[in-house]
């Protein structure tokens, strides 16, 4: 709870440029070591990062899949959430962080399914690609290549600061 309020503190202030550093140093470097982390994927097509950006949060709809559901309803509010594009140069492209957990899909018309509000931090410096996360030994565990249809996947803290330490962040 108390990690869910620094966050959500953190990135509601309007920061001077010093603030701001100190802010992102928290968010990417303290925060993460108390709180869990997931990754979710998205084709470019059907909502990208450029979207998410742009609609500034968005409701995480569509997922039809019990294991990444059920991932959904674990995330808590605060949680950092890794942004991957998938299909054409897939790559994990910024990090959000779950602005409301979950409820239900506004958009499923049948059956018990999920959604959690995400809210967009910022991009990562650099990119980082799949061949790039596959050629990285410390990430051979990650869910997304052992499960790489699974949409909705928790990464460990190793494995979350792995990623970001690999994009430049």
């Amino acid at each position: 709870m108390i990690a869910s309020c620094l966050k959500l503190h953190f990135l509601r202030l309007t920061p001077s440029p010093l603030l701001l550093q100190f802010s992102f140093i928290i968010l990417s470097v303290v925060l993460p070591l108390i709180s869990q982390h997931w990754l979710v994927k998205s084709e470019p097509s059907a909502y990208s990062w450029t979207d998410l950006v742009r609609d500034g949060r968005t409701a995480w709809t569509g997922v039809r899949n019990f294991q990444a559901r059920n991932n959904l309803r674990a995330m808590k509010e605060g949680d950092f959430v890794l942004f991957y594009q998938s299909v054409k140069d897939p790559a994990v492209v910024g990090f959000t962080v779950v602005e409301n957990e979950f409820y239900p899909d506004p958009t499923a018309k049948e059956g018990d399914w999920s959604c959690v509000d995400l809210v967009p931090i910022k991009p990562l410096p650099s990119p980082l690609t799949l061949s790039e996360i596959k050629a990285d030994p410390a990430l051979s565990e990650i869910a997304l290549i052992r499960q790489s249809r699974l949409s909705v996947m928790s990464l460990t803290t190793k494995e979350y600061l792995r990623i970001l330490k690999l994009s430049g962040s």
